[in-house]
């Protein structure tokens, strides 16, 4: 087992991480704040919708859709309850397991998320993407990629244990 050196970050990893973390910040609160102006969606509506429009029958078992955005099981349930009451999704039982849910699209959903895409799409290139030359777009995609690898890798080894 290799030994992790502990220092704090020098002034470059400093500011770079600071400029991220500020502008991860900036950028998710302006598009959460034009999304929901612009189309009535919260940002959990969005994530609720984008993943069922993506499922190929439009609809998923609630433990996929769970996993699919990453939720606590009650935080789901809440936001499926309150997207039943606006007719945006339906629950029904899972016909394959009893103990499962299923959670689907209503025409008003499908529709809420077709404008949403395109709202949300105008918002991300003008706040990110039309900011950047194409080898700037590049080096964003494969910074997050490599990131998201490590993370996916940290998370499926097993703990270390403490000696």
């Amino acid at each position: 087992m290799a030994t992790q050196v502990h220092r704090p970050l020098d002034a470059r990893e400093e500011r770079a991480w600071r400029a991220y973390h500020r502008m991860e910040r900036a950028l998710d609160s302006r598009i959460r704040r034009e999304l929901a102006r612009d189309t009535g969606l919260s940002d959990a509506d969005y994530e609720i919708l984008r993943a069922l429009a993506d499922a190929s029958d439009q609809s998923m078992r609630a433990l996929t859709l769970r996993t699919e955005v990453g939720w606590e099981k009650s935080r789901l349930s809440h936001q499926i309850g309150r997207m039943e009451r606006r007719g945006l999704v339906t629950r029904s039982d899972c016909a394959e397991d009893s103990r499962s849910a299923m959670v689907g699209l209503t025409d008003a959903g499908r529709d809420a998320i077709t404008a949403a895409c395109c709202e949300h799409a105008k918002a991300v290139r003008a706040h990110l993407l039309d900011r950047l030359s194409p080898a700037q777009l590049e080096a964003l995609a494969g910074i997050s990629e490599t990131v998201l690898a490590g993370l996916a890798t940290e998370a499926a080894s097993p703990p270390e244990s403490v000696a």
